[in-house]
This record gives C-alpha cells, sequence and structure tokens, in this order.
C-alpha cells in the first residue's frame, strides 16, 4: 500500500537545501551537538527525577535527506505488518487488483515523501521510537536524532547564542528519550495506540471516496481562513476515539520536553528567555502558506499540545511536585486523559488523591 522507496526519492528530490555552513563550522556543530546531547541527559535526569532503565548513547545528527531516510524506517517498522495484513484482507475479497495496488502505492509513496520534504526542513530533533530490528531480529532501543542544518538555520534566523540553543533544543530532546528510556511500557502503549487507529479504519471504497470529498472540503476550509486538517477529514468515529488517547500520551510527552526545557534554569541556558521568547515568535510568524500546510498537516495542533502539556506539568509539579507528578509515566491508567490535560485538578484527585498538599517542585 506504500511503496517506501518511492516515499524516501521522492522526499530527498523535493526537500530544500540546508544553510550554507562552511566545512569547519559543520564539524564543530555535529561535534558539540553530540557532547550537549549527553550534558543535558545529566540535567533531565537530575531536575525530573527519572532513571532510564537502558543506556543511552550520544545522539546521532542527520541532514535532511538523513531524517527522511530515518523517518520512512519508523513508518515502514510500525506500519508495513498492519498494511500487509489490510492489503491480504483486501485481495481476498477481491476488492483490489495488482495493478491498482502497484499504482495506489506507488501514489501514496509520493504523498508521504512530500509531506516528509516539508517537515524535514522545520524539524529540529526527535526520540525515534521505532527502528527496524537489529541482524538478530531483536527491536533495538530508541534513538535521539537532531538535524544539524536546521538547528543552525534555526539559531541564525533566531540571532541568539548557538551553545545556549543547542543547549535547550537537546534539552527537550533528551526529555523524551527519558520518557521512554524510564517507561518500559510507554512505547508499547504508543505503538498499541497507532495500530488500533488503523485497524479502526474503513477500508472499503466507498468509505475512501467520502474520505477524499471531505479531504477536498478541508483543503477549501482552510484556504478560506477556517478549521479543518486533512487528518480530521480521513478519520472515522472509531478513529476519533483511539486518536483522543494519542492525543493526550503525546500532549503530556510534548508539554513535559517544554516545561524541562525551560524549567532547567538559566544555570544551563543564560539566555533561556530570549530564546523561548523569539522562538515562540517563530512558531507564530510563518506565512500564509505556511500556516495552510501547518494547519491541513496537524501541525498547528502540535503547537497546541506543546501549550496545553506544559500548562498541565506546570499546574501538577506547583501543587503536587515533581515525585507525585512522576506517577503519569507508572502505567497507562495513570496517563491523563485530554480532559485532565485541561482540568489537571482532576488528574491530581484520580491520581494522586484528593485533597492533595501544594509542595515546592
Amino acid at each position: 500500500m506504500i511503496d517506501w522507496d518511492v516515499a524516501v526519492n521522492t522526499g530527498i528530490r523535493l526537500v530544500r537545501p540546508g544553510p550554507q555552513v562552511d566545512l569547519a563550522d559543520a564539524r564543530q556543530a555535529v561535534s558539540q551537538l553530540r557532547e550537549l546531547s549527553e550534558e543535558a541527559r545529566g540535567h533531565v535526569r537530575e531536575f525530573t527525577g527519572m532513571d532510564p532503565l537502558e543506556p543511552a548513547g550520544p545522539a546521532v545528527i542527520v541532514d535532511r535527506p538523513g531524517w527522511i531516510r530515518a523517518n520512512v524506517d519508523g513508518f515502514r517498522t510500525v506500519l508495513e505488518p498492519i498494511l500487509d495484513r489490510l492489503g491480504a484482507e483486501r485481495a481476498a475479497a477481491g476488492t483490489a487488483g495488482a495493478l491498482t495496488t502497484a499504482v495506489g502505492s506507488r501514489v501514496t509513496g509520493a504523498q508521504l515523501g512530500a509531506v516528509l520534504s516539508y517537515l524535514a526542513g522545520r524539524v529540529l530533533g526527535q526520540y525515534e521510537l521505532f527502528l527496524p530490528p537489529d541482524p538478530d531480529g531483536n527491536a533495538p532501543a530508541g534513538r535521539l536524532t537532531l538535524v544539524a542544518p536546521n538547528i543552525v538555520q534555526a539559531e541564525r534566523e533566531l540571532d541568539v547564542d548557538p551553545r545556549d540553543f543547542r543547549l535547550w533544543v537537546c534539552l527537550h530532546e533528551e526529555t523524551h528519550r527519558m520518557q521512554f528510556s524510564s517507561t518500559p511500557w510507554l512505547r508499547g502503549y504508543v505503538q498499541e495506540q497507532m495500530q488500533d487507529l488503523l485497524l479502526s479504519s474503513e477500508m472499503d471504497a466507498a468509505a475512501f471516496l467520502d474520505r477524499l470529498r471531505a479531504a477536498g472540503e478541508a483543503v477549501a476550509e482552510v484556504v478560506r481562513g477556517g478549521e479543518g486538517s486533512l487528518i480530521q477529514a480521513f478519520q472515522s468515529e472509531a478513529q476519533g476515539e483511539v486518536m483522543d488517547r494519542i492525543t493526550a500520551v503525546m500532549t503530556l510527552a510534548e508539554g513535559h520536553g517544554d516545561y524541562v526545557m525551560d524549567a532547567v534554569g538559566p544555570e544551563v541556558v543564560p539566555s533561556v528567555a530570549t530564546i523561548r521568547r523569539r522562538f515562540q515568535r517563530r512558531r507564530e510568524g510563518a506565512n500564509r502558506i505556511d500556516r495552510i500546510i501547518r494547519q491541513l498537516l496537524g501541525l498547528d495542533l502540535k503547537m497546541k499540545q506543546y501549550e496545553e502539556g506544559a500548562v498541565f506539568v506546570r499546574k501538577v509539579v506547583a501543587q503536587v511536585g515533581m515525585e507525585d507528578f512522576n506517577k503519569v509515566w507508572e502505567s497507562p491508567e495513570t496517563l491523563p486523559t485530554m480532559a485532565e490535560i485541561r482540568d489537571p485538578e482532576s488528574w491530581i484527585a484520580r491520581v494522586v488523591g484528593p485533597g492533595a498538599p501544594a509542595r515546592e517542585a
């Protein structure tokens, strides 16, 4: 259903080149990012009180094509078994011929590559949860990846101290690594939700055509300045319930990352206040075409996740302290729902206990 080679080739062909950096500066940036990722890990561990359960090396530093390849590998690891199953079911039902399937897979691959080419120029870093199995067939631990040209371009545009900015980015991404490496069930939970999202989709032709029409309406609505996204357009009612659970855990993870990267303090990142102010202004200052693309791809929703999640973390830590906040990582049952993220006191009452005293973070 997805031609992965087409996705990679399309993404790499369409992605814009990074900023002009001479060889010496490029090598220095790569070396410093590796060092700062390890430094950030220590700060995150000390601040959050979380302990990783698996060893972690320095971050992997990539360029934009490298980020595209890594993400196609991740998508393939998670999606291919499910797509193969769905494809076999459709073939058994006689709903897809070989030629139709082949053409459709190339079209879908090209679409995925086009989306990744856009994102590859904007992502600063990520914690890769799902990697291809090693030669023995074992699923490796996640990997922290930083996109060097995007970090350099952002620090130039913001006119901020390069070392401070690079450490600030590393603090956010190392927080994600800590979330998943210290919580053994979380990776499996996220993968299970993603699988449920796909398996709850309606694959018949009539439903697919309805979704295409809805997608067209969503594009027109966004261009007119309204609300909407392609994610919502292709989402069934059953998928909406699963998407709520995925949104809740990702809002928590992103908000926690944003909270930690700012709260570690000016002793570590002296210009953190300036960086945050200018970075937020950059997030909000996109041109109209960029805003349309961001909304259609659901990236504006991701920005909202940063904000709502950070408010939740900040309020819970302020009221009950970091130790009790960390109960969010104990099990799927202690994760907040989206309703609880918007009403932190309800999560505190359910998980920490009623009448929890306020404590210093």
